[in-house]
């Protein structure tokens, strides 16, 4: 056997390759396949929204307004105002505050609801998706004695 023939024989070089790349592109196709089957595909298009929120505090009336200054429009089911105090805290779509917005509302630039807060209160928007999954908090004011 002559060790120079073994050097400059490289046939199976190609089919190895093409062998490795058939298995990787099987391979991420299943795994593509796999999270829409199951159901994760869903999950991951889950975000929330891009909104932007501002808030006018009266400190004489002890009122928060909460301004919805522009971004993609929230169903008002979806929206919650933690940290008021107890009898404003909730679901944006309760008639909290002077708010006269149901569930099936839409939320969009403009719209603002008022809540009773303390000067030493933090309020926080948070979004908890109808289908479940994760919430997130919009915008958070600190009063100013927080």
């Amino acid at each position: 056997m002559n060790p120079k023939e073994l050097f400059a024989d490289d046939d199976a070089v190609s089919p190895v390759i093409g062998v490795i790349l058939m298995v990787a592109i099987t391979v991420i196709l299943a795994a593509v396949i796999a999270t829409f089957v199951l159901g994760l595909g869903d999950q991951v298009s889950n975000t929330s929204p891009q909104t932007s929120f501002s808030f006018d505090y009266d400190g004489g009336d002890q009122d928060l307004t909460i301004i919805h200054d522009g971004g993609e429009n929230i169903d008002a089911g979806e929206l919650r105002v933690t940290g008021a105090n107890s009898t404003d805290e909730g679901a944006w779509s309760d008639s909290i505050g002077n708010s006269n917005y149901g569930a099936d509302s839409v939320i969009s630039a403009g719209n603002s609801l008022t809540v009773g807060v303390q000067s030493d209160q933090t309020v926080r928007v948070v979004w908890e998706p109808q289908e479940g999954g994760s919430s997130a908090t919009l915008a958070t004011w600190e009063g100013p004695d927080a």
